[in-house]
Protein backbone atom coordinates (compact mmCIF):
# COMPACT_ATOMS: atom_id res chain seq x y z
CA UNK A 1 0.00 0.00 0.00
CA UNK A 2 1.24 3.33 -0.73
CA UNK A 3 2.21 5.64 1.76
CA UNK A 4 -0.11 8.10 2.89
CA UNK A 5 1.23 12.18 2.02
CA UNK A 6 0.81 14.63 4.81
CA UNK A 7 0.78 17.94 3.09
CA UNK A 8 2.20 21.31 3.80
CA UNK A 9 -1.19 22.65 5.48
CA UNK A 10 -2.11 19.13 7.51
CA UNK A 11 -2.21 18.96 11.17
CA UNK A 12 -0.11 16.23 12.70
CA UNK A 13 -1.25 14.36 15.93
CA UNK A 14 1.51 15.13 18.58
CA UNK A 15 2.35 10.92 18.79
CA UNK A 16 3.75 11.71 15.33
CA UNK A 17 4.53 15.22 15.82
CA UNK A 18 7.84 14.64 18.72
CA UNK A 19 9.10 11.88 16.34
CA UNK A 20 8.80 13.83 13.20
CA UNK A 21 10.22 16.77 14.98
CA UNK A 22 12.96 14.96 16.30
CA UNK A 23 13.95 13.56 13.06
CA UNK A 24 14.05 16.89 11.42
CA UNK A 25 16.41 18.52 14.23
CA UNK A 26 18.93 15.48 14.00
CA UNK A 27 19.06 16.07 10.18
CA UNK A 28 20.14 19.45 10.43
CA UNK A 29 22.41 19.32 13.57
CA UNK A 30 25.30 17.93 12.18
CA UNK A 31 26.29 20.43 9.66
CA UNK A 32 24.25 23.16 11.40
CA UNK A 33 26.81 23.05 14.79
CA UNK A 34 30.09 22.76 12.34
CA UNK A 35 29.76 26.33 11.35
CA UNK A 36 30.29 28.08 14.63
CA UNK A 37 32.72 25.28 15.44
CA UNK A 38 34.72 26.83 12.62
CA UNK A 39 33.87 30.55 13.31
CA UNK A 40 35.26 29.57 17.17
CA UNK A 41 31.72 30.27 18.86
CA UNK A 42 29.46 28.50 20.78
CA UNK A 43 26.45 26.98 18.97
CA UNK A 44 24.11 27.22 21.57
CA UNK A 45 23.52 31.02 20.26
CA UNK A 46 22.87 29.27 16.95
CA UNK A 47 20.64 26.75 17.68
CA UNK A 48 18.78 29.60 19.29
CA UNK A 49 18.43 31.83 16.05
CA UNK A 50 17.92 28.46 13.90
CA UNK A 51 14.66 27.97 15.78
CA UNK A 52 13.86 31.14 15.69
CA UNK A 53 14.36 31.97 11.70
CA UNK A 54 12.58 29.14 10.90
CA UNK A 55 9.65 30.05 12.79
CA UNK A 56 10.18 33.77 11.34
CA UNK A 57 9.99 31.77 8.34
CA UNK A 58 7.30 30.02 8.57
CA UNK A 59 5.05 33.19 9.62
CA UNK A 60 5.83 35.15 6.24
CA UNK A 61 5.41 32.23 4.68
CA UNK A 62 1.81 32.38 6.04
CA UNK A 63 2.68 28.23 6.87
CA UNK A 64 2.93 27.66 3.28
CA UNK A 65 6.64 26.62 2.32
CA UNK A 66 8.06 23.75 4.53
CA UNK A 67 11.70 25.04 4.96
CA UNK A 68 14.31 24.37 8.04
CA UNK A 69 16.33 27.23 8.42
CA UNK A 70 20.02 26.15 9.59
CA UNK A 71 23.21 27.48 9.35
CA UNK A 72 24.68 28.61 6.06
CA UNK A 73 28.28 27.03 4.54
CA UNK A 74 28.22 29.87 1.87
CA UNK A 75 29.46 32.61 4.23
CA UNK A 76 32.42 29.94 5.23
CA UNK A 77 35.55 31.80 2.99
CA UNK A 78 34.82 35.33 3.10
CA UNK A 79 33.71 35.25 6.99
CA UNK A 80 36.77 33.58 7.88
CA UNK A 81 38.69 36.39 5.59
CA UNK A 82 37.19 38.76 7.96
CA UNK A 83 37.37 37.23 11.41
CA UNK A 84 40.93 36.66 11.16
CA UNK A 85 41.42 40.36 9.87
CA UNK A 86 38.49 42.37 11.82
CA UNK A 87 37.20 39.73 14.49
CA UNK A 88 33.96 37.47 14.43
CA UNK A 89 31.77 40.88 15.44
CA UNK A 90 32.52 42.63 12.09
CA UNK A 91 31.86 39.58 10.10
CA UNK A 92 27.93 39.49 11.98
CA UNK A 93 27.84 43.82 10.10
CA UNK A 94 28.81 41.93 7.18
CA UNK A 95 26.01 39.43 7.74
CA UNK A 96 23.47 42.13 8.46
CA UNK A 97 23.74 44.19 5.41
CA UNK A 98 23.73 40.85 3.31
CA UNK A 99 20.64 40.29 4.78
CA UNK A 100 19.01 43.18 4.14
CA UNK A 101 20.51 42.86 0.50
CA UNK A 102 18.56 39.91 -0.07
CA UNK A 103 15.28 41.40 1.45
CA UNK A 104 15.54 43.86 -0.99
CA UNK A 105 16.54 41.92 -3.96
CA UNK A 106 12.28 39.69 -2.68
CA UNK A 107 11.35 42.87 -2.94
CA UNK A 108 12.09 43.71 -6.57
CA UNK A 109 11.00 39.68 -7.24
CA UNK A 110 7.98 40.79 -5.96
CA UNK A 111 7.29 43.72 -8.29
CA UNK A 112 8.36 41.70 -11.32
CA UNK A 113 7.45 38.19 -10.69
CA UNK A 114 9.18 34.96 -11.37
CA UNK A 115 8.62 34.69 -15.26
CA UNK A 116 12.28 35.20 -15.58
CA UNK A 117 13.10 32.08 -14.12
CA UNK A 118 11.67 30.10 -16.88
CA UNK A 119 13.78 32.05 -19.12
CA UNK A 120 17.28 32.65 -17.18
CA UNK A 121 16.66 28.61 -15.97
CA UNK A 122 14.54 26.49 -17.68
CA UNK A 123 13.93 22.93 -16.89
CA UNK A 124 16.91 21.64 -19.10
CA UNK A 125 19.12 24.27 -17.00
CA UNK A 126 17.57 23.97 -13.68
CA UNK A 127 17.24 19.76 -13.36
CA UNK A 128 20.77 19.66 -13.25
CA UNK A 129 21.07 22.54 -10.83
CA UNK A 130 18.57 20.73 -8.66
CA UNK A 131 19.96 17.58 -8.61
CA UNK A 132 23.91 19.02 -8.29
CA UNK A 133 22.36 20.37 -4.85
CA UNK A 134 22.72 16.96 -3.54
CA UNK A 135 25.73 15.67 -5.96
CA UNK A 136 28.22 17.90 -5.09
CA UNK A 137 27.46 16.85 -1.03
CA UNK A 138 28.19 13.41 -1.93
CA UNK A 139 31.66 13.83 -0.89
CA UNK A 140 31.17 15.40 2.42
CA UNK A 141 28.71 12.97 3.13
CA UNK A 142 31.57 10.51 2.89
CA UNK A 143 34.07 12.37 4.53
CA UNK A 144 31.73 12.85 7.38
CA UNK A 145 31.43 9.28 7.38
CA UNK A 146 35.07 9.15 7.78
CA UNK A 147 35.25 6.62 4.59
CA UNK A 148 37.75 8.97 2.88
CA UNK A 149 40.49 9.12 5.31
CA UNK A 150 44.17 7.58 4.69
CA UNK A 151 43.23 4.42 6.79
CA UNK A 152 39.54 3.67 6.74
CA UNK A 153 38.70 2.86 10.80
CA UNK A 154 36.90 -1.00 9.70
CA UNK A 155 34.43 0.21 13.19
CA UNK A 156 33.63 3.35 11.03
CA UNK A 157 32.63 1.65 8.19
CA UNK A 158 30.40 -0.93 10.55
CA UNK A 159 28.44 2.01 11.78
CA UNK A 160 27.81 3.78 8.22
CA UNK A 161 27.03 0.53 6.91
CA UNK A 162 24.16 -0.32 9.68
CA UNK A 163 22.95 3.60 9.44
CA UNK A 164 22.50 3.72 5.80
CA UNK A 165 21.10 0.01 5.69
CA UNK A 166 18.47 1.01 8.28
CA UNK A 167 17.32 3.84 6.37
CA UNK A 168 17.25 2.19 3.04
CA UNK A 169 15.48 -0.99 3.66
CA UNK A 170 13.29 0.73 6.60
CA UNK A 171 12.09 2.82 3.91
CA UNK A 172 11.07 -0.52 2.07
CA UNK A 173 10.03 -2.72 5.07
CA UNK A 174 8.75 -0.61 7.48
CA UNK A 175 4.87 -0.23 7.87
CA UNK A 176 2.40 2.20 9.88
CA UNK A 177 4.28 5.18 12.03
CA UNK A 178 7.58 3.76 11.28
CA UNK A 179 7.27 3.76 8.03
CA UNK A 180 7.12 8.03 8.58
CA UNK A 181 10.58 7.72 11.06
CA UNK A 182 12.84 5.78 9.15
CA UNK A 183 15.62 8.37 9.33
CA UNK A 184 14.96 8.61 13.43
CA UNK A 185 15.26 5.16 13.72
CA UNK A 186 17.98 4.94 11.60
CA UNK A 187 20.11 7.11 13.34
CA UNK A 188 19.17 5.48 16.93
CA UNK A 189 20.21 1.98 15.57
CA UNK A 190 23.97 3.79 14.11
CA UNK A 191 23.92 5.43 17.40
CA UNK A 192 24.05 2.05 19.31
CA UNK A 193 26.49 0.73 16.63
CA UNK A 194 28.68 3.07 17.68
CA UNK A 195 28.49 2.47 21.24
CA UNK A 196 28.91 -1.48 20.50
CA UNK A 197 31.70 -0.49 18.78
CA UNK A 198 33.07 1.78 21.36
CA UNK A 199 33.62 4.69 19.08
CA UNK A 200 31.22 7.33 21.18
CA UNK A 201 32.59 10.16 23.21
CA UNK A 202 30.51 11.50 26.33
CA UNK A 203 33.39 14.13 27.20
CA UNK A 204 31.78 16.91 26.07
CA UNK A 205 28.59 15.77 28.08
CA UNK A 206 30.37 15.57 31.41
CA UNK A 207 31.58 19.15 31.13
CA UNK A 208 28.49 20.74 29.86
CA UNK A 209 25.70 23.14 32.47
CA UNK A 210 22.54 21.90 32.46
CA UNK A 211 21.53 25.30 31.83
CA UNK A 212 23.07 27.68 29.57
CA UNK A 213 22.56 31.03 28.31
CA UNK A 214 23.16 31.84 24.46
CA UNK A 215 26.59 34.10 24.24
CA UNK A 216 24.83 36.92 22.48
CA UNK A 217 27.45 39.43 20.99
CA UNK A 218 26.48 43.09 18.98
CA UNK A 219 27.61 43.23 15.42
CA UNK A 220 30.46 46.25 14.20
CA UNK A 221 30.21 47.75 10.90
CA UNK A 222 33.66 48.16 8.59
CA UNK A 223 33.51 48.68 4.84
CA UNK A 224 35.58 46.51 4.17
CA UNK A 225 34.68 43.51 6.03
CA UNK A 226 31.00 44.31 4.34
CA UNK A 227 32.37 44.01 0.58
CA UNK A 228 34.36 41.27 1.26
CA UNK A 229 31.54 39.30 2.39
CA UNK A 230 28.51 41.14 0.23
CA UNK A 231 29.42 39.32 -2.57
CA UNK A 232 28.41 35.92 -1.43
CA UNK A 233 24.65 37.32 -1.96
CA UNK A 234 25.06 35.78 -5.59
CA UNK A 235 25.61 32.35 -4.07
CA UNK A 236 22.38 32.03 -1.16
CA UNK A 237 20.23 33.90 -3.78
CA UNK A 238 21.17 30.78 -6.27
CA UNK A 239 20.76 28.08 -3.29
CA UNK A 240 17.64 29.52 -2.21
CA UNK A 241 16.10 29.51 -5.81
CA UNK A 242 16.98 26.24 -6.00
CA UNK A 243 16.19 24.09 -3.27
CA UNK A 244 12.58 26.03 -3.51
CA UNK A 245 11.78 24.48 -6.70
CA UNK A 246 13.32 21.40 -5.67
CA UNK A 247 11.10 21.63 -2.78
CA UNK A 248 8.11 22.46 -4.89
CA UNK A 249 8.61 19.23 -6.73
CA UNK A 250 8.77 17.32 -3.55
CA UNK A 251 5.40 18.23 -2.09
CA UNK A 252 3.69 19.06 -5.17
CA UNK A 253 2.99 22.70 -5.07
CA UNK A 254 4.56 25.54 -6.92
CA UNK A 255 6.05 27.39 -4.02
CA UNK A 256 7.46 30.32 -6.20
CA UNK A 257 4.21 31.58 -6.66
CA UNK A 258 2.44 30.58 -3.36
CA UNK A 259 3.63 31.66 -1.05
CA UNK A 260 5.95 33.66 -3.61
CA UNK A 261 9.50 33.48 -4.38
CA UNK A 262 9.65 36.92 -3.09
CA UNK A 263 8.29 35.81 0.37
CA UNK A 264 10.66 33.11 1.32
CA UNK A 265 13.44 34.84 -0.10
CA UNK A 266 12.54 37.86 2.11
CA UNK A 267 11.84 35.61 5.15
CA UNK A 268 15.37 33.82 5.07
CA UNK A 269 17.29 37.01 4.45
CA UNK A 270 15.34 38.58 7.33
CA UNK A 271 16.39 35.27 9.07
CA UNK A 272 20.20 36.05 8.37
CA UNK A 273 19.64 39.66 9.32
CA UNK A 274 18.19 38.67 12.78
CA UNK A 275 20.86 36.45 13.19
CA UNK A 276 23.29 38.35 12.82
CA UNK A 277 22.08 41.48 15.12
CA UNK A 278 21.82 38.45 18.06
CA UNK A 279 25.56 37.52 17.38
CA UNK A 280 24.65 34.13 15.32
CA UNK A 281 25.71 33.24 11.67
CA UNK A 282 23.74 33.48 8.36
CA UNK A 283 20.84 31.07 7.97
CA UNK A 284 19.85 28.90 4.25
CA UNK A 285 16.99 26.62 3.91
CA UNK A 286 18.94 23.12 4.10
CA UNK A 287 19.00 20.34 1.81
CA UNK A 288 19.19 17.73 4.72
CA UNK A 289 15.49 18.97 6.07
CA UNK A 290 14.48 18.62 2.28
CA UNK A 291 15.61 14.91 1.84
CA UNK A 292 13.72 14.12 5.45
CA UNK A 293 10.51 15.16 3.45
CA UNK A 294 11.44 13.26 0.50
CA UNK A 295 11.69 10.07 2.20
CA UNK A 296 8.92 10.25 3.95
CA UNK A 297 6.47 12.24 2.15
CA UNK A 298 5.27 14.32 5.68
CA UNK A 299 5.47 17.95 4.21
CA UNK A 300 3.69 19.47 7.53
CA UNK A 301 5.18 22.75 8.63
CA UNK A 302 3.82 21.59 11.94
CA UNK A 303 6.78 19.49 12.06
CA UNK A 304 9.11 21.61 10.77
CA UNK A 305 8.46 24.24 13.47
CA UNK A 306 8.20 21.52 15.98
CA UNK A 307 11.64 20.66 15.08
CA UNK A 308 12.42 24.55 15.52
CA UNK A 309 11.12 24.93 18.84
CA UNK A 310 13.25 21.61 19.77
CA UNK A 311 16.38 23.70 18.20
CA UNK A 312 15.42 26.66 20.43
CA UNK A 313 14.85 24.40 23.42
CA UNK A 314 18.30 22.21 22.87
CA UNK A 315 19.92 26.10 22.85
CA UNK A 316 19.05 26.78 26.50
CA UNK A 317 19.74 23.16 27.48
CA UNK A 318 23.80 22.68 27.96
CA UNK A 319 23.39 18.76 28.70
CA UNK A 320 21.05 18.00 26.03
CA UNK A 321 22.62 19.60 23.26
CA UNK A 322 26.02 18.16 24.10
CA UNK A 323 24.39 14.82 24.23
CA UNK A 324 23.02 15.05 20.32
CA UNK A 325 26.16 16.29 19.38
CA UNK A 326 28.12 12.86 20.48
CA UNK A 327 26.22 11.60 17.64
CA UNK A 328 29.67 10.07 15.70
CA UNK A 329 30.51 11.22 12.51
CA UNK A 330 29.41 7.84 10.21
CA UNK A 331 26.30 7.70 11.47
CA UNK A 332 25.49 11.79 10.58
CA UNK A 333 27.42 10.31 6.98
CA UNK A 334 25.53 7.26 6.72
CA UNK A 335 21.87 9.55 6.88
CA UNK A 336 23.52 12.51 4.47
CA UNK A 337 24.48 9.53 2.08
CA UNK A 338 20.72 8.80 1.42
CA UNK A 339 19.32 12.21 2.01
CA UNK A 340 21.93 13.84 -0.47
CA UNK A 341 21.31 11.50 -3.01
CA UNK A 342 17.18 12.07 -2.64
CA UNK A 343 17.97 15.66 -3.62
CA UNK A 344 19.85 14.43 -6.25
CA UNK A 345 17.45 12.03 -7.93
CA UNK A 346 14.81 15.24 -7.39
CA UNK A 347 16.40 16.88 -9.81
CA UNK A 348 16.76 14.25 -12.56
CA UNK A 349 12.48 13.84 -11.79
CA UNK A 350 12.37 17.52 -12.91
CA UNK A 351 13.71 16.79 -15.97
CA UNK A 352 11.36 13.11 -16.42
CA UNK A 353 8.27 15.09 -15.29
CA UNK A 354 8.78 17.76 -17.66
CA UNK A 355 9.48 14.97 -20.86
CA UNK A 356 12.72 17.50 -21.61
CA UNK A 357 13.06 16.90 -25.25
CA UNK A 358 17.16 15.87 -25.65
CA UNK A 359 16.32 15.48 -29.55
CA UNK A 360 16.78 19.28 -29.06
CA UNK A 361 20.03 20.53 -29.66
CA UNK A 362 19.56 23.44 -26.55
CA UNK A 363 18.59 20.99 -24.03
CA UNK A 364 21.28 18.87 -24.88
CA UNK A 365 24.00 21.27 -24.48
CA UNK A 366 22.83 22.85 -21.57
CA UNK A 367 22.07 19.72 -19.47
CA UNK A 368 25.31 18.73 -20.36
CA UNK A 369 27.30 21.58 -19.69
CA UNK A 370 25.97 22.50 -16.55
CA UNK A 371 26.71 19.03 -15.38
CA UNK A 372 30.18 19.65 -16.14
CA UNK A 373 30.44 22.94 -14.81
CA UNK A 374 29.37 21.80 -11.54
CA UNK A 375 31.02 18.22 -10.98
CA UNK A 376 34.43 19.27 -12.38
CA UNK A 377 35.75 20.85 -9.57
CA UNK A 378 36.45 24.31 -11.11
CA UNK A 379 36.00 27.50 -9.30
CA UNK A 380 35.45 31.16 -10.36
CA UNK A 381 36.80 33.52 -7.45
CA UNK A 382 35.33 36.96 -7.33
CA UNK A 383 37.07 38.95 -5.23
CA UNK A 384 36.84 36.83 -1.71
CA UNK A 385 33.92 34.66 -3.12
CA UNK A 386 34.38 31.22 -4.58
CA UNK A 387 31.76 30.53 -7.22
CA UNK A 388 32.21 26.58 -7.05
CA UNK A 389 29.92 23.47 -7.33
CA UNK A 390 26.06 24.15 -7.77
CA UNK A 391 26.33 27.64 -7.43
CA UNK A 392 29.01 27.99 -10.41
CA UNK A 393 26.97 25.46 -12.43
CA UNK A 394 23.25 27.69 -11.93
CA UNK A 395 25.90 30.97 -13.16
CA UNK A 396 26.63 29.45 -16.14
CA UNK A 397 23.18 27.94 -16.86
CA UNK A 398 21.99 31.17 -16.75
CA UNK A 399 24.35 32.69 -18.85
CA UNK A 400 23.74 30.06 -21.46
CA UNK A 401 20.19 30.35 -21.40
CA UNK A 402 19.86 34.15 -22.08
CA UNK A 403 21.91 33.72 -24.80
CA UNK A 404 20.04 30.87 -25.90
CA UNK A 405 17.18 33.50 -25.67
CA UNK A 406 18.48 36.33 -27.58
CA UNK A 407 19.77 33.61 -30.04
CA UNK A 408 15.60 32.87 -30.44
CA UNK A 409 14.59 36.30 -30.47
CA UNK A 410 17.11 37.11 -33.50
CA UNK A 411 15.54 34.04 -35.29
CA UNK A 412 19.04 32.47 -35.17
CA UNK A 413 18.65 29.12 -33.74
CA UNK A 414 18.40 26.16 -36.00
CA UNK A 415 15.32 24.68 -33.72
CA UNK A 416 13.00 26.75 -35.18
CA UNK A 417 13.34 25.13 -38.30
Amino acid sequence: MERKIIQVEEKVPVKLLIPLSIQHMFAMFGASVLVPFLFGISPAIVLLMNGVGTLLFILITKGKAPAYLGSSFAFLSPALLVIDKFGYQYALGGFIVLGIGGMLIALIIGKCGTKWIDIVLPTAAMGPVVALIGLELAGSAADTAGLLAKEVDIKNVIVFLITLGVAVFGQILFRGFLSVIPILIAIIAGYVAAAVCGILDFTKVSEAAFFALPNFQAPKFNFEAIMTIFPALLLVTSEHIGHQIVTSKIVGKDLLKEPGLHRSLFADSFSTTISGCMGSVPTTTYGENIGVMAVTKVYSVQVIGGAAVLSICCSFLGKLAALISTIPGPVIGGISFLLYGMIGTSGLRMLVDQQVDYGKSRNLMLTSVVFVAGLSGIALNLGNVKLTGMVLACVVAMGLSLVFYVLDKLHLTNDQE
